[in-house]
């Protein structure tokens, strides 16, 4: 038998994905398909996103209603928390910020009891917390919701500290329509929400694209932007104390970049 010996003793291999920095489980909408996308983008090498799946109905209160009711919810959970993951994430804004605050904490409460282990979160606590982070008072808001969804969005920021100075929304009722946006349309819908008085500008839905213009956002309004699927990836981050994000996505992660 012929050994190796000398550079031939140590073959390169291609990078494979394999989580050296961490995992993050995302409980997110079967047919949306922005969220993980967006978070394999930002995630350093080393950082993987496993995702499982949940059927939303439609985009509205009724359609949201019967998500959160399923038994699948728990189901969803349970299945990606059978994985060796640092993190779960419930992909969802809508779906946790529709009945307040006090829901959404109970429901992270739901998710720890069914996934005893990582740390939890949800869209909507993940906004809160990176809002604070970057020291935000009142918002402007963008998002593609119906009227009657980006209302209860308008309340549960403001009933959180962050007033809603201006706003702005595309009516959207279909999840596939959502993630059709194309970023150009994210982008002007922004700026037009901006208002002088707005220490950040929030933009809402994890089906709705967002982290490409987050950095141009930034550097065109003078200000923080934060969106649900940025602040979830971020927060997955900060609640594990893991560094692994790429650069590019927005001032929120120069603490959780990559070292």
């Amino acid at each position: 038998m012929t050994r190796l010996s000398g550079a031939e003793a140590s073959p390169a291999f291609a990078y494979d994905g394999y989580a050296t920095l961490g995992r993050i489980g995302l409980i997110y909408i079967a047919s949306s398909v922005v969220m993980d996308a967006e978070m394999a983008a930002m995630a350093a090498p080393g950082l993987c996103v496993h995702t499982t799946r949940l059927r939303l109905p439609k985009v509205t209160l009724e359609g949201i209603d019967a998500m959160m009711t399923a038994p699948e919810l728990e189901q969803s959970a349970r299945l990606v928390g059978s994985a060796p993951i640092d993190a779960l994430c419930f992909g969802g804004t809508s779906a946790s910020f529709v009945y307040g605050t006090a829901y959404d904490k109970a429901l992270i409460a739901r998710m720890e009891g069914w996934v005893p282990g990582p740390k939890v979160t949800t869209a909507s606590t993940a906004s809160l917390a990176a809002l604070a982070a970057v020291k935000a008072g009142p918002v402007a808001l963008a998002a593609p919701y119906v009227d009657a969804i980006h209302q209860r969005a308008i309340n549960f920021l403001g009933s959180n500290g962050h007033p809603v100075l201006r706003h702005g929304n595309l009516g959207i009722d279909e999840d596939h329509a959502l993630a059709e946006v194309p970023l150009e349309k994210v982008y002007d819908l922004v700026c037009s929400v901006d208002h002088p008085d707005a220490t950040a500008v929030f933009i809402s839905c994890t089906n709705f694209r967002s982290v490409g213009v987050i950095a141009a956002l930034e550097a065109a309004l003078g200000k923080p932007v934060i969106s649900a699927v940025q602040a979830s990836f971020w927060h997955c981050l900060e609640i594990t104390g893991i560094h692994g994000a790429r650069p590019g996505y927005g001032q929120l992660f120069d603490n959780r970049l990559a070292r």
